[in-house]
């Protein structure tokens, strides 16, 4: 039998989502690698499937590729299964799966749960688009930096994120994109799935309060933040307008004709010429 890499799925919390192809994999694969022996030990005790498991993790895929690429290439079948969902989506999976192709051996990706698309399909958002930058930034200022990069894409943005740091992730992003709405898609297919959608200052008051009463936020999450809004586009230009505003009493004061001023406005704050000169006559 020709060798292989067999990328396995596997359920996000339901092992109902379990499929009979990725089930037939495991079962006739020589070999099993995991992110973690002993997640993927009890799913498969689970469904009676004996196999040897090797620990594939973060710290030793990168050792260990070049081996198990070379032991595919000379015949043997080797499945890969992550923690949950689908390997190779924000885990170190994606280098195995670059290692076998760069070595032109064969790779077989079975498709399953992915708690990515889950969530943007049960958020409620109806951009036709989605980015997934995969985990959020864990420091304050990494995150609004990844917020302000992403602010004028055209799609809904998903992040995974602990439910350690919810709060402080809310935090930031209802500072940053205050007039967007947002879905916190928390435990999806267990028994205590929850989605809660609202605008993003009101979801961050909400949990916050959670937090407050020590009711406590549990379970892996999926943030899933729509995308631009006409009530966002508005609320930028008046912030724009305000600050054209401050900056031209201040060019005045300091001296400033009004057409270097409008021009000087114009161009910073992205005004058109007309208002811009409106808005210098007025300081």
């Amino acid at each position: 039998m020709a060798g292989k890499l067999i990328i396995c799925p596997t359920p996000i919390g339901n092992l109902g989502d379990m499929t009979e192809r990725a089930l037939e994999a495991l079962r006739s694969a020589d070999a099993v690698c995991a992110e973690d022996t002993r997640v993927t030990g009890k799913l498969l005790a689970a469904f009676r499937i004996e196999k040897r498991i090797e620990r594939l993790d973060e710290a030793l895929i990168g050792e260990r590729a070049s081996s198990l690429v070379e032991r595919v290439a000379a015949g043997e079948v080797i499945a890969y299964c992550s923690d949950a969902g689908m390997p190779g989506v924000s885990d170190p999976g994606l280098r195995l799966v670059r290692a076998a192709r760069e070595a032109q051996a064969p790779v077989e990706v079975l498709p399953g749960p992915t708690a990515a698309a889950t969530a943007y399909v049960a958020s409620g958002c109806v951009d036709p688009r989605f980015y997934f930058g995969g985990f959020f930034p864990r420091k304050d200022a990494e995150r609004r930096a990844v917020v302000e990069s992403l602010r004028a894409l055209d799609a809904a943005l998903l992040f995974y994120e602990s439910p350690n740091r919810l709060v402080a992730a809310l935090t930031s992003l209802a500072e940053t994109l205050p007039h967007r709405e947002i879905a916190v898609c928390r435990e999806l297919t267990k028994l205590h799935e929850e989605v809660v959608r609202g605008p993003l200052p009101e979801v961050r008051d909400a949990f916050a309060a959670r937090e407050r009463e020590g009711a406590g936020i549990k379970g892996e999450i999926v943030l899933v933040i729509d995308g631009p809004s006409a009530a966002e586009d508005a609320a930028a230009e008046q912030d724009a307008e305000a600050a054209a505003r401050d900056r031209a009493v201040e060019l005045k004061a300091a001296g400033a004709r009004n057409k270097d001023i409008a021009r000087a406005i114009a161009e910073e704050f992205g005004i058109a010429r007309n208002a811009a000169y409106d808005i210098s006559l007025e300081a």
